[in-house]
């Protein structure tokens, strides 16, 4: 007997592939839409008026808007302050990411050691640092550390020493603070990735005698690397634009702008000076430098082979 072979599925016709490859985009449309009229048309705004010759006489109809071109960036880059800022910016960004990272992470392994009742009562105490408004937050670490009524002082022995004074003491004093309010997201978020790691993968490499940091740098974190990414990315884009524990406690940028970041310095130039296009310039060259290093990152892990 001639053997009977199933007949080839029907391949779908060009115009049923156009309507699948379609269907996707009109489930994302309505998001894009709102990311649209919240995301696109401001940055749009933004850029426009960076090229723009726009202070308080444009705004009041005085005087007419003229096209500058590169001038208000020529300016901005010809000022020895904004380099000042920018280097300021950059190291204390820096700095506040590789704190939450390490606290966020050492706590999300704390979380898997301890039992139930005590990691409970960590989760809702950093669920509540997390959810506490910035300027909230400010408020209290400026009182935890105020020279005349502040604990902290008493308990260190420092007398009226004064935290805010000093500009390392100060961006010290707003680290903490960024880090206290920061580092629940990356707890939680670790946390979620280690408790879905398979527990036979860490019980065979501590039974082949690996350390738990052994485990952590050789098992954990290659497993966990696109939760690190992300956590990573967001940590960046979050510290890099900090603005309200910056105001709030320094005073508005600190004694002479010592310790100005670059949201803050912006908001200077646009609002205290009137100088609305140098503000619009500076949150171009913001937006820029965040997309250079995120798309920096991203294509560094992609070129070790990482999966994202």
């Amino acid at each position: 007997m001639a053997r009977q072979t199933a007949p080839a599925p029907a391949q779908p016709r060009g115009g049923a592939r156009a309507r699948a490859g379609w269907t996707p985009w009109l489930y994302l449309a309505p998001a894009l839409v709102v990311l649209g009229g919240l995301l696109v048309y401001p940055v749009y705004q933004l850029g426009l008026i960076s090229f723009l010759e726009y202070t308080q006489a444009q705004v009041s109809g005085g005087e007419p808007t003229s096209f500058r071109g590169l001038a208000n960036y020529c300016e901005l880059f010809a000022d020895e302050q904004f380099w000042q800022v920018l280097v300021a910016t950059v190291g204390f960004a820096a700095a506040c990411v590789v704190a939450t990272l390490a606290v966020g992470c050492a706590l999300a392994v704390l979380l898997t050691r301890v039992r139930a009742v005590p990691r409970l009562a960590l989760m809702l105490a950093a669920l509540g640092a997390w959810a506490t408004p910035a300027i909230t937050g400010s408020t209290v670490w400026l009182f935890l550390f105020d020279p005349d009524f502040g604990p902290v002082d008493r308990l260190l022995g420092l007398g009226d020493h004064s935290w805010t004074y000093g500009r390392y003491s100060a961006f010290f004093l707003v680290l903490l603070e960024v880090v206290w309010c920061s580092f629940p997201f990356v707890m939680v978020t670790v946390y979620a990735g280690i408790r879905a790691v398979p527990g036979e993968v860490l019980e065979a490499a501590a039974l082949d005698g690996a350390s738990q940091w052994r485990i952590w740098r050789s098992v954990l974190t290659p497993m966990l690397r696109p939760i690190l990414v992300v956590v990573t990315v967001q940590s960046v884009i979050w510290d890099f634009k900090v603005f309200t524990q910056i105001y709030v406690m320094t005073g508005g940028g600190g004694i002479a702008g010592q310790n100005l970041v670059l949201n803050v310095y912006a908001y200077q130039k646009a609002f205290a000076s009137s100088q609305y296009s140098l503000g619009s310039a500076i949150g171009v060259v913001m937006l820029l430098i965040l997309l250079a290093v995120t798309l920096g990152y991203l294509r560094l892990l992609r070129r070790q082979g990482e999966e994202l």
